[in-house]
């Protein structure tokens, strides 16, 4: 099976990279790459794919042993930087620069891949600057980001970009169905409501309580009638996005615990000696730093749902044959459609992406969702 066999709707990006990966130092190949989608069209899958076929010996398809490095993050000669914090720290970009600059010790390319690189202050960008202005020889720099106008213009200026597309329903369906091995029905109805974000399909496809609170988050939506329903809707979904990120986040921390005190060569509820507890004080830091991200990213799932289901509004009033996100409550988005009028939905649809942008600016989760709601009841009254 080739390193690629697991990436689905990227057929162009993905022959860029193949093409690349069997010149090696031929014209195809560059040594610094930006691989640029929206949020789920497998940007870090691509990139790691990438990554196994350059390290792998003789063969760009990816042999297994590589493979497994480079899915445990354990090769030799890759590095990584990912966050699970709002911005990467310069501190991390300068201790990936400098390892940047030791050779090759078991293949023929040494390679760094940032995760979510938009996530760089300006200061930040400027140390990986020169290390993309002047790499070593053998060095290549793979950088993940949604949109190479999230990056400043003079890392894009050096560096080649692959743009990535939302993949079709169909194709990540299929993926679903045979990676997670789950049954046709319910592959095709996660990837429908994840919007062919491929970690949340897998997510909604294997979580029956991922399910159950999408469920919930529409339901919510569905039934608020009066400014009393607007407070406790709020305040539930806050509720839903915190549980949500919290079965996430729980399976994490403990294989990470369990992971660092065998590291240190403490067995499982030993005592941990004083000279220890500092490396572990810093990694609950970092778990609670990746708690707060993770809430985060908890309320922003319930507000793409929502807009999903106003989306599928739309669409009903405008009479378009496409898709509806929610086709299994048919019945529930029709009546909201010939209660509504389409410039309604369009200020509700508004209402979700300015409380995005709220929380993203650090407004209070609870008083951003509260105002959501309150403008879309206004909205409906209205009509």
């Amino acid at each position: 099976m080739a390193v690629w066999d697991d990436l689905t709707g990227q057929a162009e990006a993905i022959a860029i990279f193949e093409a690349a990966a069997n010149a090696r130092d031929g014209g195809a190949m560059t040594h610094s790459w930006l691989i640029t989608g929206p949020p789920g069209s497998g940007r870090s899958n691509l990139a790691f794919a990438f990554a196994t076929a350059l390290l792998s010996p003789g063969t760009p398809d990816g042999d297994l042993a590589t493979r497994r490095q480079v899915e445990a993050r354990t090769h030799p000669d890759l590095a990584v930087l990912s966050t699970d914090r709002v911005i990467i720290s310069i501190e991390e970009v300068r201790s990936l620069v400098a390892s940047s600059q030791f050779s090759p010790s078991a293949s023929h390319y040494r390679v760094m891949i940032i995760e979510d690189a938009d996530r760089m202050s300006e200061r930040t960008s400027n140390v990986l600057l020169k290390a993309l202005e002047e790499p070593p020889e053998r060095t290549v720099w793979i950088l993940c980001a949604p949109s190479d106008a999230d990056l400043l213009p003079t890392i894009r200026s050096r560096v080649r970009t692959v743009r990535l597309r939302v993949p079709s329903t169909t194709d990540v369906a299929e993926l679903i169905q045979r990676r997670d091995g789950v049954d046709e029905a319910l592959a095709e109805r996660a990837a429908r409501e994840a919007q062919s974000h491929i970690g949340m399909a897998h997510r909604l496809a294997t979580n029956a309580e991922a399910r159950r609170r999408r469920e919930e988050t529409i339901e919510i939506a569905l039934g608020i009638r009066s400014v009393s329903d607007v407070i406790l809707a709020a305040a539930r979904l806050l509720e839903i996005a915190g549980a949500d990120a919290k079965a996430i986040t729980e399976e994490r921390d403990a294989e990470e615990r369990e992971h660092t005190l065998r590291s240190l060569g403490i067995e499982p509820g030993g005592t941990i000696p004083p000279a220890l507890r500092g490396q572990l004080r810093q990694l609950e830091d970092d778990q609670k730093r990746r708690a707060t991200r993770s809430l985060r990213d908890g309320i922003d799932r319930i507000l793409v749902d929502l807009l999903s289901l106003y989306r599928d509004v739309m669409m009903l009033q405008l009479g378009s044959t496409s898709e509806l996100v929610n086709r299994e409550r048919r019945g529930e988005l029709e009546l909201l459609s010939t209660h509504s009028t389409p410039a309604d939905t369009l200020a509700a649809m508004d209402s979700i992406a300015t409380a995005r942008e709220r929380i993203d600016g650090n407004v209070a989760p609870a008083l951003a969702l509260e105002a959501m709601l309150a403008s879309i009841l206004r909205g409906s009254a209205r009509s």
